[in-house]
């Protein structure tokens, strides 16, 4: 109970009460064992920078007297009333028994008790009415008694009822240098805070000017500055090239190019756009835009393949785009299953402008520095080392292409894909002499087969015809496409009795068994079908109509076979 409601029994507050609502402004906590001030009724905890001062209470007796009615006191008096606990013991410095702690050092709460019933207890007359209450006191320096720390020049003033507080003004304490922090430690301490701890935001000489305010780099602005101009400028431009490359009009150069030409390679995947930008970086067509609108306007224009062309630079998007739906203007080598080395030469000398056999020269003088491999044939009747080696694929050309690097990357890949099929295992299963011969079997059979199934029944001729028990064509394999490899041609039509007479190591109707190398670079399909035959007896096979491949295992199946097949040639010389 407070002071504004003194009676027998204790009674709630005033609803006017300017105070209802907003205790503890004197800025006091009640500690454990310490009687707070005025009743211990206002609490508000105090700054964390000092610790309470505790203050030993000592009892005040005072003679029990009843108001004959409730009293409202209005604030002012109110706070006349609520004096500092050493303002009290000054006037009855009376000793009061210590408050009582249990083992573990906590009050038990009789000080509390105490302080209750002084609540009710009041002097007959208030000797400090119009004193102020917030007036600083002397310590009464009784034993025992705490220093007011209030009254230390280190101190920070004492609180402020909420009337009379003031907001604390922000400060900024980010100096720019040890200097001008310095400096405002040696400011900030010759001035008095105002009120409840605070600080003042003027500063010295290091970190602002007059009004507070922080002065500015003169660097820095100009840093700030150029930043802006950066990136409006930049954004500015890229906005430009944004809008203009929508929906402005589309760049686009006129005619087929200047004199001047550029290798420009699209990469596998690339879609139209890509093309169009590389095409744009290599000054081939005038935008991105122009190419791709004439590739979605040409009916071919999607089918435009990845490699290396040969472009004149300042072409208009059209002119592009119909140089390179032509798969012949593509820079590049391909190399088909089943392909002669003689024809691949030819190839690599067109391409790079080299003179005719320069490419061939190079490939007998330079082979065994071109990463054959070491089972590699070292006979002396091979037409061709490398033949079989050169393997089948596309080979992209740049402007450091050579026919050195290009053979030694289609050796590379063929001895690659050799290694991945395990040949050299392989050829010993089929009872073969060396990995050379399997690349051999595989030549022949890509030269005469038509397809994957082809491939496996021929191989499994090859092997049936080199067996020793073969008495019906005595070791013979009497493939034509060894008499046009030696003689340089692709005739179905030849003289086969010339052919049974000419005699060559290559040519199979003369010789017995597999010739000295392969015929042509055999094709992945051949490969795997030669290590992996038809195990189906066959011995013989004839083409009847050019087109279809028929297999026999009978020498008469095969004659009568080979009579349908005169009788078609006959009928085609006579025009019927």
């Amino acid at each position: 109970m407070t002071e504004y409601g003194r009676g027998r029994a204790p009674e709630p507050w005033h609803p006017e009460d300017p105070l209802y609502g907003d205790q503890g402004w004197t800025g006091q906590a009640t500690q454990q064992g310490q009687v707070p001030y005025a009743g211990g009724q206002q609490q508000y905890p105090q700054e964390p920078q000092y610790q309470e001062p505790q203050y030993q209470q000592y009892p005040q007796q005072y003679q029990e007297q009843q108001y004959p009615q409730q009293q409202y006191v209005p604030q002012d008096q109110q706070l006349q009333h609520q004096l500092h606990p050493q303002q009290q013991q000054q006037l009855h410095p009376q000793p009061q028994p210590q408050p009582v702690y249990d083992g573990q050092g906590w009050d038990t709460g009789q000080g509390q008790q105490l302080q209750e019933q002084a609540q009710y207890q009041a002097a007959p007359v208030d000797p400090y009415a119009g004193a102020e209450p917030y007036a600083q006191q002397v310590a009464a320096g009784y034993q025992g008694e705490a220093p007011d720390l209030y009254t230390t020049p280190e101190a920070f003033p004492p609180p402020q009822p909420p009337g009379r507080r003031r907001a604390e003004p922000e400060t900024v304490d980010e100096p720019e240098t040890e200097e001008a922090e310095e400096s405002l430690l040696a400011a900030d301490a010759d001035e008095e805070p105002p009120g409840r701890g605070g600080r003042r935001a003027g500063r010295g000489k290091g970190g602002k000017g007059k009004g507070g305010k922080p002065k500015r780099s003169g660097a820095a602005c100009l840093v700030a500055a150029l930043v802006v101009v950066a990136v409006v400028g930049g954004g500015g431009y890229y906005g430009y090239s944004y809008i203009k490359e929508r929906f402005g009009a589309t760049e686009d150069f006129a005619g087929s190019g200047s004199e001047e030409s550029v290798d420009v390679e699209i990469p596998k995947g690339a879609g139209l756009g890509q093309m169009g930008r590389i095409l744009k970086e290599a000054g081939v067509v005038a935008s991105a835009q122009a190419f791709v609108d004439a590739a979605n306007a040409n009916p071919k224009g999607k089918s435009i393949q990845p490699g290396v062309y040969t472009l004149k630079k300042k072409m208009s998007g059209a002119a592009a785009v119909a140089v390179m739906i032509d798969p012949t203007k593509l820079n590049v080598i391909t190399v088909t299953e089943g392909m002669r080395n003689s024809k691949v030469y030819d190839a690599i000398d067109k391409k790079l402008g080299k003179p005719a056999g320069t490419t061939k020269d190079i490939a007998q003088r330079e082979a065994k520095n071109l990463g054959l491999p070491a089972w590699a044939g070292t006979d002396p009747k091979l037409i061709d080392p490398l033949e079989g080696f050169l393997y089948p694929t596309r080979y992209d050309l740049g402007k450091d292409s050579t026919p050195e690097s290009l053979l030694k990357q289609m050796v590379k890949n063929a001895t690659a894909k050799y290694n991945e099929l395990g040949i050299e295992g392989k050829a010993k299963e089929l009872g073969l002499e060396n990995p050379l011969q399997a690349v051999t079997v595989a030549s022949l059979v890509n030269a005469e087969g038509k397809n994957h199934d082809d491939f496996k029944k021929m191989a499994e001729v090859v092997y049936n015809r080199l067996k020793k028990t073969n008495d019906v064509t005595n070791q013979k394999l009497q493939f034509d496409s060894t008499y046009n490899y030696v003689k340089n041609q692709s005739e179905i039509n030849f003289n086969l009795k010339e052919a049974q007479a000419f005699d060559n190591p290559y040519n199979t109707h003369f010789v017995k068994g597999l010739p000295p190398g392969p015929i042509g670079n055999p094709g992945l399909e051949a490969l795997t079908a030669t290590l992996s035959p038809d195990h189906g007896g066959w011995m013989f096979f004839v083409s009847v109509d050019g087109h279809t491949t028929t297999f026999t295992k009978t020498y008469d199946e095969h004659l009568k076979l080979v009579n349908e097949f005169q009788e078609r040639q006959k009928q085609q010389k006579n025009g019927g």
